[in-house]
């Protein structure tokens, strides 16, 4: 199980950075990495991002934290997801630094990113979204690790005996969500929700839309004290009085437009079950609707055989666009990189000039000693990728960077309709082998078949 957080940096960068390579926590700093910075120069090279940044924001950098559970994650392993996380959640735009905590029960990953982006210097934004978003990433590479994930919790602050009497459906407010609903789906005005509530037992307040009428609706039942409001921060979203009857009026605009069925998109009806063979007209029923399952399906495809080159095609098609998307990521984390160094460069080669000219090189040295450090590693990083400094040219590796982007998005959207494509055909080869009473040899029953046969 991997547990994550995130919170805002507003000062000391430097400090927060110390602490997470605390030698003593990363086993003398062997599990410590970065990208786009080292971690000695972090701080100084976070500065130089945000200072072209034009959003006026406290925030200098934001601190993620990955824990994962005591003995199920070696030391390697967790520096490597926590790598892993970093590159897909900051996609190679933000300079970061990562280690991995070995001091404690519970094995975790701290990093520390800049901001601001190293291309458009434009601020990083933590909202709930973001954050579900890493949750969402780090889960994954969690299964890819066969590693167990978190559960999925309800609202934030919601401590967990509630959280799990909710799962058992036991409070209180978890069965007036569900009489809500039961009452929306049987109602045909508010009107009727509003009686169908009360006869169910519930007294109501403040139901009304006049302008005296209270803010929100309440409700209780009869062995509660207490009303509890119709709010988003009670009940959540849905149960407003004004989305209960948005609620109630949009599902008679979906009952009064009547939408033609697609039937290659459902799944054939087991009629194996009980209640079919206990029930002639139900099992009649599944039948027909089996028969226009299938009959859709097969006038969509035409033949098994090109059913089945048409889901090759789109597997090979859409496998080939998601290596393609890899390769180029790589490689626009890589040109991310370049573009930050050599903006570093050109923007801190006059001090360099200068430095070189000073009749009293030391003092120069101590006024500028950021911008000469940043001129120094950037000079170093650019010459080892074999980049030409005297053909330097920031706007046109940015222009590169746009072009790589466009592709990568092409193609995206690309491997993602052939992956939904590819789950539509094999449904319905599903149906088409089920209906027909296909199924696939099992090799392990074919082989001594076939060795029998051979013998006689």
């Amino acid at each position: 199980m991997a547990y994550t957080k995130i919170h805002a940096i507003k000062a000391t960068v430097d400090k927060a950075i110390e602490y997470i390579c605390n030698p003593d926590k990363t086993d003398e700093q062997i599990y410590v990495s970065s990208y786009a910075c080292a971690p000695e120069t972090a701080a100084i090279d976070f500065k130089y991002t945000l200072d072209h940044c034009r959003e006026n924001s406290p925030n200098k950098a934001y601190h993620l934290i990955q824990a994962f559970a005591p003995g199920e994650v070696s030391y390697e392993e967790a520096h490597r997801i926590g790598k892993e996380l970093a590159d897909k959640v900051l996609e190679g735009k933000y300079s970061y630094v990562l280690t991995t905590h070995i001091d404690k029960g519970h094995i975790h990953n701290h990093i520390i990113f800049c901001a601001a982006d190293n291309i458009e210097h434009n601020k990083y934004h933590d909202c709930k979204q973001s954050y579900y978003h890493i949750r969402k990433l780090s889960d994954e590479l969690c299964k890819a690790h066969n590693l167990s994930i978190i559960i999925p919790g309800g609202e934030r602050g919601k401590k967990y005996k509630e959280w799990q009497s909710d799962q058992n459906g036991s409070t209180w407010k978890t069965q007036l969500r569900r009489d809500i609903n039961f009452c929306i789906k049987s109602a045909s005005t508010y009107e009727d929700f509003l009686l169908l509530m009360r006869a169910k037992g519930y007294e109501i307040k403040g139901e009304s839309f006049e302008e005296s009428a209270a803010k929100y609706i309440s409700f209780r039942p009869l062995d509660k004290e207490r009303f509890v409001r119709g709010s988003t921060r009670s009940l959540g979203k849905e149960y407003t009085k004004e989305r209960i009857k948005e609620r109630i009026e949009r599902k008679r605009e979906r009952k009064a437009v009547i939408p033609k069925r697609d039937y290659s998109a459902r799944r054939l009806i087991d009629t194996s079950d009980e209640k079919f063979q206990s029930s002639p007209g139900l099992q009649q029923w599944a039948t027909i609707e089996n028969l226009k399952i299938a009959a859709q399906s097969y006038n969509e495809v035409g033949s098994l055989a090109d059913l089945k080159h048409q889901i090759t095609v789109k597997t090979e098609a859409g496998k080939s666009a998601k290596q393609s998307v890899v390769k180029l990521e790589h490689r626009m984390k890589d040109l991310a990189e370049i573009i930050k160094y050599a903006e570093q460069y050109k923007t801190n080669r006059s001090y360099h000039i200068a430095y070189k000219k000073s009749k009293n090189p030391d003092a120069y040295f101590r006024r500028y000693e950021s911008q000469l450090i940043l001129y120094g590693g950037a000079r170093c990083v650019l010459e080892q990728t074999g980049i030409n400094l005297k053909g330097l040219n920031v706007d046109k590796l940015k222009a590169e960077y746009q072009e790589l982007m466009k592709q990568k998005n092409e193609l995206t959207s690309t491997y993602k309709d052939c992956e939904k494509e590819v789950r539509e055909l094999k449904r319905k080869q599903e149906n088409l082998n089920q209906y027909l009473g296909r199924t696939q040899p099992n090799p392990a029953q074919e082989q001594p078949e076939k060795n029998k046969n051979q013998s006689l």
